[in-house]
């Protein structure tokens, strides 16, 4: 665990008979983008929290910036940031003086700390909007500001629920432009949720998560050739015949999702005209198209990914507030 940015050894998290989290084994490197993901109730927010020192693991272990969090939760606190689902900041104050009251809390250098907000409104293109009132600033620019708050005081790792939730795609890309400028300028560890699996692109590596195990892990390209083949989806006049004989006549298990069925075929441009010819419902609707990792995401859970709520890392707008200490 030395080495890594974030370690876990078969941590868990139980409530009374629930056992939320079982077992969760993860080594994230220093300067990874790792993406998380998981439907609702699998166990993400609560592993998210342990981490954060939120909650504190039943057993195993947990390590952040090579600090245990249940020992030294100080230390880990002092040593990542934090940009929440929710905005979280306080619109009646400027840009500068919501960053001027974050290094308070987190005592960045008196000394230093006129340079550094300076330096963070620059890299999120603030600059100029730095004695402005949160309140007149728009969705993507308050996103912005909360990352520069979050990076403020220079953590080692960077935590990031849902980052562009409800931003539109032009400002959604924007905010991938800094994150990833950001892991080149400051080598910092980025550790995200997301919903939305074009972003989840972007990252280095990839954990699924599902009833509180880790069901997949590895890199976008590792969990899409887990798919295989091309993916067919089909609507039918009667999907539930068609999806008895597609066992029945091709050995094929089809995926039902919001009325359609999604089999996984070698070669889909040869299957389909088959498909068509053989099915006994008439087919409606057909797509062929290459795996994704929303293809991923439905074979290992079962479900196609959806907005997740806030859950439990609303404790965190609680915490954030009260937490104080920079390095010692």
């Amino acid at each position: 665990m030395a080495d890594a940015a974030i370690a876990t050894e078969q941590l868990v998290k139980r409530y009374g008979e629930i056992e939320a989290v079982r077992g969760i084994d993860l080594s994230i490197m220093p300067g990874e983008i790792f993406g998380f993901l998981g439907p609702n109730g699998a166990g993400k927010s609560t592993t998210i929290s342990m981490l954060c020192t939120l909650l504190r693991p039943t057993s195993g272990r947990a390590a952040v910036a090579g600090f245990d969090v249940a020992r030294d939760p100080g230390a880990v606190r002092a040593r990542i940031g934090l940009v929440f689902q929710d905005p979280s900041l306080d619109e009646q104050l400027t840009a500068r003086e919501n960053l001027d009251f974050h290094a308070f809390l987190y005592d960045v250098p008196r000394a230093s700390r006129a340079q550094r907000i300076n330096e963070v409104l620059e890299m999120v293109e603030l600059a100029d909007r730095a004695r402005s009132k949160v309140l007149t600033f728009s969705g993507g620019m308050k996103r912005r500001l909360e990352i520069a708050r979050g990076i403020l005081h220079s953590p080692e790792v960077l935590f990031l629920d849902e980052p562009t939730r409800g931003l539109d795609p032009q400002t959604r890309s924007h905010i991938w432009d800094y994150l990833r400028a950001l892991r080149r300028s400051e080598g910092i560890t980025i550790f995200m949720t997301t919903h939305y699996m074009d972003e989840a692109e972007f990252c280095d590596r990839i954990a699924i998560i599902d009833m509180g195990r880790i069901v997949a892990l590895g890199t976008p390209d590792e969990l899409k050739a887990r798919v295989g083949g091309d993916v067919i989806t089909i609507v039918t006049a009667d999907n539930a015949t068609s999806a008895a004989e597609l066992g029945s006549k091709f050995g094929l298990t089809p995926t039902v999702d919001d009325g359609t069925l999604r089999i996984e075929v070698s070669d889909g441009a040869a299957f389909i005209p088959r498909l068509v010819r053989d099915l006994s419902a008439q087919v409606t609707a057909v797509t062929l198209r290459r795996p994704s990792l929303d293809d991923v995401f439905l074979k290992l859970t079962g479900r196609a990914i959806r907005e997740e709520q806030a859950g439990a890392l609303d404790r965190m707008r609680i915490m954030a507030g009260r937490w104080g200490g920079g390095r010692r």
